[in-house]
């Protein structure tokens, strides 16, 4: 048996690929076929535009697949969420589709926009936020370059972002945020009701999420004398209480700890004024709570 898996092809390709890689995947792709090689016989890969994705997964041409929700959303597809994965093409977080205008537009709140145009390419999901505002505009679909079309040629977008940077490149203002999106990995339902399927996706959720889990964090290992196990261990603000283990010195410890990466070089000065010698910091490719 084999799982249809669904990469998304464009500006989330890339980061999708170095998670699965971190999960334990290798997917090799090639920019001559949609179907990328992996190196598990039970999944067969295809490549598919994040924005048609939902639509494939629903139809069951695709048993699972990689998305936005706000794809999710925009085709109102009915599927199974497996999983909300936190990771964009950039900042590995949540990205916003965010209403912006021209930096000397008058408009201040959506309430503004009446009888308005407004260019985007997400165009029902911008139509169903106008509509719970109470707002009427035009809603015009935007096959690119959304940024540059006010104020010639619309008196907003509704564009994505995760920085807001391209936006002030364009002298755009962001008024309001439409939507929060974030990857999820999402599945047919009649393929999450198969029991093997199933199983096999979840086994994907569990390594994919610990990849996540592992990019903000790393290990580090140390020798201390046992004179000294109270004072280092003082020092560390542990993901659980850390893995302390006899040395073949009665006298040494060793200790094995997961901390956050931003908060390293603050602790090592202190964990070698404690007593820690040796200290060995590596990275993580899955942490699996």
């Amino acid at each position: 048996m084999k799982l249809k898996l669904g990469i998304p092809k464009g500006s989330l390709e890339n980061a999708t690929i170095d998670l699965f890689r971190k999960a334990g995947f290798t997917i090799t792709a090639s920019s001559r076929s949609y179907f990328p090689a992996i190196d598990d016989p039970e999944i067969n890969c295809m490549l598919i535009r994040a924005q048609e994705m939902a639509r494939y997964v629903e139809d069951g041409i695709l048993d699972a697949g990689l998305t936005g929700l706000d794809w999710v959303a925009e085709n109102d597809a009915q599927v199974e969420t497996v999983a909300d994965l936190i990771y964009a093409k950039q900042s590995f977080g949540k990205v916003r589709w965010v209403l912006a205008v021209p930096e000397a537009s008058p408009v201040r709140g959506v309430k503004d926009l009446e009888g308005k145009i407004i260019a985007t390419e997400l165009v029902g999901a911008t139509k169903r936020y106008l509509a719970n505002n109470g707002v009427e505009a035009k809603v015009e679909f935007s096959w690119g370059a959304t940024e540059v079309k006010p104020p010639e040629l619309a008196d907003a977008i509704v564009e994505i972002t995760e920085t807001g940077s391209s936006l002030r490149a364009n002298k755009l203002r962001i008024v309001e945020t439409v939507l929060e999106s974030n990857t999820q990995l999402i599945a047919n339902k009649n393929a999450w009701q198969d029991c093997w399927k199933r199983r096999k996706l979840e086994d994907i959720k569990l390594l994919l999420e610990g990849a996540i889990s592992a990019m903000s964090k790393v290990g580090l290992m140390m020798n201390v004398r046992k004179t000294d196990i109270d004072a280092v261990v003082a020092v560390l603000p542990a993901l659980k209480n850390p893995t302390i283990s006899q040395l073949s010195d009665p006298a040494w410890v060793a200790v094995n700890t997961i901390l956050e990466e931003t908060t390293v070089r603050n602790i090592i000065p202190r964990l070698k004024e404690a007593g820690a010698q040796g200290i060995v910091e590596y990275p993580l490719n899955k942490v699996v709570l």
